[in-house]
């Protein structure tokens, strides 16, 4: 559907970039997540998040109180098929510096994953490691992921599910080495509002071949929970959004995070409940 094609529809579309500007700029400044200086290489895959990210960036940029600078960086996987051109042609229409990144993680990921396994895994972990490197090799100072609230809640769930663990996608997060920091602009993002957005900007997308056709994962299944729980309980999603950003660590389980052995009644209030029993 093309939203700019009439007054409404164009009404429409300038009320969701507004949105989607105002929750990105308000992830940004939640977590500090761009400085003064800063060159941050934003992540393009071809799918509509990142594309969106790039656009509210870019947006963010001619207004924002800081300099930064911005950096867009394809890894080509060399999948069968991938339309090499397509990302080319839409950055250098838009005056985008850029960057293409080969790297045969496809051949890879087939030697190793057995066939019908889930490629997810070994596929993310050999993306990321191509993407420090090299954010490295140009002096990016952050990293920018297209990864929106829909897709931190799924992991929510998926570690508890699956993982046996409380955890989450961080909006802002530190390499294991030290060396990198990773920023998630769309944080506060609805993923069907970036849905409409990058359908009513008509993006080129590419979809990808390698893990998009497995149907049967374990996030898909966790996504279709998620979204039949808002269907039917309209508002539920933000709630539990909202309780990540609430951790109260005294009424949760980890002897990391709380000192539950050291817990005890005041001297105080031991000796009131002594003369209330008199």
């Amino acid at each position: 559907m093309d939203f700019t094609s009439k007054p409404k529809e164009k009404a429409e579309l300038n009320k969701l970039q507004k949105r989607l500007r105002r929750q990105t700029g308000q992830a940004i400044a939640d977590f500090n997540m761009i400085e003064e200086g800063d060159k941050v290489m934003v992540c393009l895959s071809g799918g509509k998040d990142s594309y969106t990210m790039l656009e509210i960036l870019r947006n963010l940029q001619v207004s924002a109180p800081i300099n930064f600078e911005l950096v867009a960086v394809n890894l080509d996987q060399k999948q069968p098929g991938f339309p090499e051109h397509i990302l080319p042609a839409y950055l250098e229409e838009q005056g985008v510096d850029f960057h293409i990144l080969e790297r045969d993680t496809y051949s890879i990921v087939k030697e190793i994953v057995p066939e019908g396994k889930t490629t997810c895994g070994l596929c993310s972990r050999l993306r990321r490691g191509s993407l420090y490197g090299f954010a490295e090799e140009i002096g990016a100072t952050k990293i920018a992921l297209g990864h929106h609230r829909d897709d931190i809640l799924e992991t929510l769930f998926l570690n508890m599910f699956f993982g046996g663990k409380l955890k989450s996608m961080p909006p802002k997060l530190l390499s294991d080495d030290g060396k990198h920091v990773v920023i998630r602009p769309l944080a506060y993002c609805k993923e069907k509002d970036i849905e409409a957005f990058a359908t009513a900007k008509s993006y080129p997308i590419i979809p990808c071949n390698l893990c998009g056709s497995q149907q049967n994962l374990q996030r898909q299944v966790v996504k279709d929970m998620l979204q039949q729980w808002d269907k039917e309980y309209p508002g539920r999603t933000d709630i539990m959004f909202t309780a990540m950003q609430n951790v109260v660590p005294s009424h949760l389980a980890d002897t990391e995070l709380f000192d539950f052995k050291e817990l005890k009644q005041s001297e105080d209030a031991f000796n009131k409940l002594n003369i209330i029993s008199i």
